[in-house]
């Protein structure tokens, strides 16, 4: 190798050693810093906390809780969280052993849903497992804000005060929510509160506002299962016997097999997309949590009242 090739490869060595030493560096920001796993929970988060806090959401916009994974540098981050927040009760599957290797190097841990009265899914094969979908119910939301408020004010450089004046605003703000979604839900005919949906997702929903969920197409918890053709079967029946005029799709995964199940049923059947497990990036329609519930529970009045 000539000598000019060989200070070539030594600059372009040690530039690559200094990037990968910028990248594992600390950027000098020395607020405290708080790791949330989901994106809806680090929308909440982030309201809560003024800009003595520094929020890092691990979940992308438009990504599926169940499966979702991180990068290695990600990892980093959650070993050094001054808090970490995490939905729980399975919900995480593609991140729960990097929670759970922060939590046994000594990471500070709040699991929202150990804030909540949980429920367990009533009917597929998770039947009788933990729902972790507790978001759907604004109330519970409130469980899970209360909880946390004390965790953030204790941040040490937060500033209590703030943090408490956030809190209380956004406890409004639920409030708020909670009763128009009553007064909205109102104005559907009681026999015609029945939810499909592609997997099981609305479990609190329907048991604050009163629905029936009538079933899944894919009969679990999770995205990650696979429905046979006899749960389709069975599901389509279940359609016709309760005259479902619309099913509900996730804006998170594919509508195809929405779609396929409604065209199967003897009837007219609209499938209208929700947004469940995830936010959406700016100008997606649900780019916070409030914002999701509203439009939301807008497409299922109009989606059931027809």
């Amino acid at each position: 190798m000539s000598r000019r090739r060989a200070a070539l490869a030594a600059i372009l060595t040690a530039g690559v050693a200094a990037s990968v030493l910028s990248a594992c560096a600390p950027t000098g920001d020395d607020r405290p810093l708080v790791v949330v796993s989901t994106n809806i929970l680090g929308d909440v988060v982030e309201k809560l906390v003024g800009g003595d806090v520094e929020v890092m959401t691990l979940m992308r916009p438009d990504a599926d809780p169940h499966s979702f994974e991180i990068s290695a540098q990600d990892a980093a981050h959650l070993r050094s969280a001054d808090l970490l927040v995490s939905n729980g009760l399975g919900l995480e599957e593609g991140l729960q052993q990097h929670l759970e290797a922060a939590v046994a190097e000594g990471v500070d841990s709040f699991v929202a849903g150990e804030a909540i009265e949980v429920l367990a899914y009533a009917t597929g094969d998770a039947a009788g497992t933990p729902d972790p979908h507790f978001w759907t119910d604004p109330g519970r939301m409130t469980d899970v804000v209360e909880a946390l408020a004390p965790r953030l004010s204790a941040l040490a450089g937060a500033d209590a005060a703030a943090v408490e004046e956030h809190v209380d605003a956004y406890l409004a703000q639920l409030e708020s929510l909670d009763d128009d979604m009553t007064a909205a839900f109102a104005a559907i005919p009681a026999e015609r509160r029945a939810l499909v949906t592609n997997h099981h997702v609305f479990g609190y929903l329907a048991a604050r506002f009163g629905f029936r969920v009538v079933g899944a197409a894919i009969p679990g918890g999770t995205t990650l299962a696979a429905p046979s053709a006899s749960d389709l079967a069975d599901l389509v029946t279940a359609i016709d016997e309760h005259g479902v005029p619309a099913v509900f799709a996730e804006s998170s995964s594919p509508d195809r097999l929405m779609r396929a199940l409604a065209d199967e049923t003897g009837t007219h059947v609209e499938v209208i997309e929700l947004y469940t497990e995830s936010l959406t990036a700016e100008g997606g329609g649900a780019e916070d949590y409030l914002t999701m519930m509203r439009e939301n529970t807008q497409r299922i009045v109009t989606g059931l009242s027809q």
